[in-house]
């Protein structure tokens, strides 16, 4: 069994945000392999769907305190840190592009030090997906706040497709079959 987490925030407020690129790419690939709807398990602070062999979750806590949901979860199933993906927004990659890497991550990402903290480890499979679209101008604005800040139409449908991309790779990782 894997389990593949996206890492975003909960709230209307963040959804189609940058920072919430593991959500949209947990639920894309859960619909993708033809997996049915997430369900809230407060316990677990996660929305989770089990699709055949995979575990597709989005911890309810804050991005900041991912680990400690992560850490439910791989307990629970009794999981090891090999069986885990998790999927997440890197300022550090260009919009378009992305990287499948065994435990190396961006230069800063809060929610990836939390599940590193709550593992004791860095040696988990790893989505980074580019969210960087910003022009020179745009580079001033803190990247705390442009992660959380929505994607436009057209970065959406890049983001699509690179996220297509990335679940092909990672299904060939993980010997997956789309429908």
């Amino acid at each position: 069994m894997k389990l593949i987490i996206g890492l975003g925030n909960i709230g209307e407020e963040y959804e189609k945000s940058r920072h919430n690129s593991g959500f949209m790419f947990v639920e894309r690939m859960n619909k993708r392999l033809g997996g049915g709807d997430f369900s809230l398990d407060k316990k677990m602070e996660m929305y989770w769907v089990r699709t055949g062999e995979i575990i597709f979750a989005k911890p309810t806590t804050y991005m900041n305190e991912s680990g400690r949901a992560v850490r439910r979860m791989l307990d629970y199933y009794k999981l090891n840190i090999e069986d885990l993906v998790v999927v997440h927004d890197d300022l550090d990659i260009r919009l378009g592009d992305y990287k499948v890497k065994l435990g190396v991550g961006p230069k800063v990402h809060n929610g990836l030090k939390s599940v590193e903290k709550s593992l004791g480890s860095e040696m988990f499979t790893r989505v980074r997906l580019g969210v960087d679209s910003r022009n020179e101008s745009q580079k001033k604005i803190p990247g705390s706040n442009y992660v959380l800040s929505k994607m436009q139409k057209e970065e959406l449908k890049v983001l699509e497709g690179e996220m297509d991309l990335a679940m092909g790779d990672l299904a060939v990782a993980l010997g997956l079959e789309f429908e």
